[in-house]
This record gives structure tokens, C-alpha cells and sequence, in this order.
């Protein structure tokens, strides 16, 4: 009997796509009965968590309303607990409106009595009564200004006052000065500036009004930069009160950019600029300082903005350097080495040498840039020009009418010598501070008198190491453009008008010191002596 293959191989094809087609339907029922498990199950869950929020709601709920029917049965007691309070507020402060304050009392209890009575002429006119106290006020006014109701419309009064008298003469330098120690005991100019520094908050009532008083101040300081009728104290007063109160949107930031080009060397302008929120636009600024030949002020600013990477502090005051040696032999030749250009370029010279010095050692530069061959020159400068002066004062004293012949004086013994005549006092700071009354306008020198004689001696170091880099040349522009004289610079201040609220200076310029004496700077770095502390506003 024969077998068909082809009949049983056809069978068996068909047996195994059936068998295939279970095995498939098989696994897509485990899938799907798997799927729904897990759906079920997770709304289960769901279920189960929705019921424990509500029973936490629940729970919540009840203990909130138990908490808001204890506070409405309290309510009468706290009632007359808080109108016992203010009777007790305002019986002291009608007390202390009657109270007259003691000749004899302490400086502080004067100062709180001021603040707590909101009085805030009555507080110019006793703080600039005690003006030679300068110290203990600003010890004492941060803590009195605690006392006050509104401490911000306390100062607002005060400035009011400032510039609605501005355009008198009398009392206003007093006034600013007052005025300036109140703003930076409201806006300390340590706390501005930086990252994480924060303003306080003010009402906006408060701002509205500050508004009004900057936009009046503001109509009479001109358009700022050159233009402007104010000093520098004054500037840095408008800055802080602008950024304190949070004002930059309402003014041209133009404006508030030439007067922080303009007033750059007061110490307290890098955080203002900062405060101001300048940020991202300093390296503008910094380059604009540069192109000017304020390669000191650009050094500040580089290392309160944090930019020293992209403006290399050495680069900027081996440039500094450079341009004073050129500066100073032009000084000389234009003056043909007479007296008076010996005097101006060794005052601008010692000047220019002490900013950088003041400098370095403020930013810790010493490794980087030596100021060893700086002091010595300073000590130079300074013997020399008492030298001129002990010259000066021999050759212009006068001949004495009552002199006797034959070189005798009176009893036949001998002439007596002349008294020398007494030195000037010279004022080197072209940036007053806060605490300088009535600044005498800046000096006017020879286009290039912002430097003076020639840095050629031996054993000079620095001055006789090679040409800076290209820095000033390459990135800002070739030579500087600068014609007209630079305000001097210094490492040290003087006066007590712009020390901070804390009894130190946080502001003002990067020098100030109005008279020079000989010292030894070599020596004093010998002998280890501990530096001289440099008051800043």
C-alpha cells in the first residue's frame, strides 16, 4: 500500500501553525491579564492613598478650626493687652516729647532722643554741633537710628532738608556731611556690592518718596561726569541712596555710568557700581578707566568685580609706572627745569608712587610687584622736597629793617639768623572726602603734569626693569589721549569726615593725605614696624 507523503507533510505543516497560534494566543493572554493586574493594583493603591489624605485632611481640618475658635475666644484678651501696650507707647513717647535732654547728658542718649522723636533737623543741627566728635558719633548713630520709628524717613528728611537748602551757602558742607554719616549708617557701604549683598526692604511709600527727593537732588547736580556741579562726597551720597532704595529703573543709566566714571577714586564706588548693577557693563567701565589713564582706580574695580583674570592687576600698574616715568620727563622739559616744575612734578611723582604702594599692599601684591625700589624713591622725593622748601623759605625771607651795620645786632653781639618761613601746607587730594569742608576745586597743571621727574637713580628695580607689555598700547588703544592733568592720587586719608557709621572710613578716595614729611620707608619695613592703618569711609 502506498503512502502520500505530500498528504502527511501537509498534516503536520498544519499542526504546527496551529500549535504556533496557541502559543501566541497564550502569551498575549498572560500579557494582558498581567497588564490589568498591575492596573489593578495600582488603583488600589491609589484608592488606598486617597483615603489616608483625607483622613489627614480630615484630622488637619479639625484641629485647625479647634486652633481658630481658641484664637476668637482670645481675641478680647489680646485686645486689651495690645491697647495697653500702645497707652504705654505713647505715654512715653509724649514723655519724651516733653523731656528736655540735659546739657550734661551722654552723647548717645542725646543722639536717641533726636531719632526717637523723629526729629530729623533738629538731629543735622546737634550732629554738626558736634562735629569734632566725629569718632563717637559714628559709634554711637547706627545704635540711636535703632530708636526710631521709620529710620528710613528719619534720613529721608534729612536729605530733603540737605537739597532743598542746597542752593544756600551757609551750613551746607555741615549739612552734607551729616547727611552723608546718616545715609551710611541706613546703607553701609561694607554690606553693598557683592553677590550675595541684599537691600533692605522698604514700603512702597517709602521708595515713592525717595523717588521724589533723588529726581529733586538729581535737577541740581547737572548731567554728570565733567558737567557735574557736585563733588564727589556728594556723588557717592546719590549713588548710595539710588541703590539702597532700589531707584537705578528710574533714572538713565547713563547718567549713574558717568557719574561712577567721573568719581571712580572714591574707595566706596566699586560696590556702589556693583550695587548699582553695573555688573555685566564693569569691564566697560574698567576699560574706560584704562583709556582715561586710571590704571589705580581700574585695579580696584578689577578686584571688587572679580575680573583680575581679564584685567591683570600687575599688567595695569606696570603701565601706571611706565606712563609717570614719560609723564614726568615732559613735565621738566616743558618747565625747563626750573624751581616750580622741580616742585610740581615731585608732588605728582610722590603722589603717583604712594597710590601704587597703597594699592599693592591693599590687594596683597607684594609677590608679584615689588615695592621695595617704590619706597625708597618715595623716601627721596620726600627729603628733596624738604630740601626745597628749607632753600625757599632762606632765599624769600626778606631783608630785616632793624638790622644793624657791620653784621652786629643790638649789644654789639652777634646777627641773629633768620627764622625760616613757615612751610604751606599743601592739599595733594583732588578728591575731597567726607569729612573736608568747602574741597578747593581740583588743580589745573601742564598737559602732561600728571607725573613728575624722571624715575632714573641706581638701583631702582621695578623703574629700571623692561617696557610693561603692550597692555595699555594693544588692548586700550595705543597711547593715552589724556591732555588734561589727572587729579592726584594717595594711599592715605586724612580728615574725619568719611569714616563709615561704624567709626571706620568705608569711603573715600584712595588717598587723601594733605602734608607730606620725610620718612624712611626702607626702615620701616626693616624694622618691622606694624603699617600704618589707613582710615577708609
Amino acid at each position: 500500500m502506498a503512502i502520500d507523503t505530500d498528504r502527511v507533510q501537509k498534516l503536520f505543516d498544519s499542526l504546527e501553525a496551529q500549535k504556533t497560534l496557541l502559543t501566541s494566543c497564550t502569551k498575549l493572554y498572560k500579557s494582558i491579564s498581567d497588564h490589568f493586574s498591575s492596573i489593578q493594583n495600582s488603583l488600589s493603591q491609589k484608592a488606598n492613598s486617597l483615603d489616608s489624605k483625607f483622613q489627614a485632611l480630615e484630622s488637619d481640618s479639625k484641629k485647625t478650626l479647634e486652633s481658630l475658635d481658641q484664637r476668637e475666644n482670645s481675641i478680647p484678651e489680646r485686645e486689651s493687652s495690645a491697647v495697653a501696650r500702645i497707652e504705654g507707647h505713647k505715654e512715653a513717647a509724649l514723655s519724651e516729647f516733653e523731656k528736655s535732654v540735659p546739657e550734661n547728658a551722654e552723647l548717645s542718649e542725646c543722639l536717641k532722643s533726636y531719632c526717637r522723636k523723629m526729629d530729623s533737623s533738629g538731629l543735622l543741627r546737634f550732629m554738626v554741633s558736634k562735629r569734632k566728635e566725629s569718632m563717637s558719633l559714628r559709634s554711637e548713630i547706627v545704635s540711636a537710628m535703632e530708636e526710631s520709628v521709620d529710620s528710613a524717613r528719619l534720613v529721608l528728611d534729612a536729605v530733603e532738608e540737605f537739597v532743598s537748602q542746597k542752593s544756600g551757602k551757609v551750613g551746607i558742607p555741615d549739612k552734607r556731611w551729616a547727611c552723608g554719616m546718616l545715609m551710611q549708617a541706613l546703607f553701609p557701604a561694607a554690606e553693598m556690592g557683592g553677590k550675595k549683598a541684599s537691600r533692605p526692604a522698604f514700603a512702597g511709600s517709602v521708595v515713592e518718596r525717595a523717588a521724589r527727593v533723588a529726581e529733586l537732588w538729581k535737577g541740581k547736580m547737572g548731567d554728570g561726569g565733567e558737567g557735574s556741579t557736585v563733588g564727589p562726597t556728594e556723588a557717592a551720597m546719590f549713588m548710595q541712596m539710588v541703590a539702597g532704595f532700589g531707584l537705578k529703573p528710574k533714572f538713565d543709566e547713563e547718567f549713574l555710568r558717568k557719574q561712577v566714571l567721573e568719581f571712580a577714586s572714591r574707595r566706596d564706588m566699586p560696590k556702589l557700581a556693583i550695587a548699582l548693577g553695573f555688573g555685566e557693563k564693569i569691564g566697560d567701565i574698567i576699560d574706560e578707566l584704562v583709556k582715561s589713564g586710571k590704571e589705580i582706580e581700574a585695579v580696584y574695580f578689577a578686584f571688587e568685580s572679580g575680573l583680575t583674570e581679564r584685567f591683570s592687576p600687575v599688567s595695569l600698574l606696570k603701565s601706571y609706572l611706565h606712563n609717570s616715568r614719560k609723564n614726568a620727563t615732559t613735565i621738566l622739559k616743558n618747565g625747563n627745569h626750573s624751581t616750580a616744575a622741580a616742585e610740581e612734578s615731585g608732588n605728582l611723582q610722590l603722589n603717583s608712587i604712594k597710590s601704587i604702594i597703597k594699592c599693592v599692599e591693599d590687594h596683597k601684591l607684594e609677590a608679584e610687584f615689588s615695592i621695595d625700589s617704590l619706597r625708597k624713591r618715595a623716601t627721596e622725593l620726600e627729603k628733596a622736597k624738604m630740601e626745597r622748601k628749607k632753600s625757599t623759605a632762606g632765599a624769600g625771607k626778606p631783608p630785616n629793617k632793624r638790622s644793624h651795620g657791620g653784621g652786629s645786632g643790638r649789644g654789639g653781639g652777634p646777627s641773629s639768623a633768620f627764622r625760616p618761613a613757615k612751610a604751606p601746607k599743601f592739599s595733594n587730594s583732588a578728591y575731597p572726602s567726607f569729612g573736608r569742608r568747602n574741597p578747593a576745586p581740583p588743580p589745573h597743571h601742564s598737559p602732561a603734569g600728571r607725573y613728575s621727574v624722571p624715575f632714573s637713580y641706581p638701583a631702582q628695580g621695578v623703574y629700571d626693569g623692561p617696557a610693561p607689555p603692550p597692555y595699555a598700547s594693544s588692548t586700550y588703544g595705543g597711547p593715552h589721549p589724556q591732555t588734561a592733568a589727572i587729579p592726584q592720587q594717595h594711599y592715605s586719608l586724612s580728615g574725619g569726615d568719611d569714616m563709615g557709621a561704624g567709626g571706620m572710613r568705608a569711603t573715600g578716595s584712595y588717598g587723601g593725605q594733605t602734608s607730606y614729611n620725610p620718612y624712611d620707608y626702607t626702615a620701616a619695613a626693616a624694622a618691622a614696624a606694624p603699617p600704618p592703618t589707613y582710615h577708609t569711609q
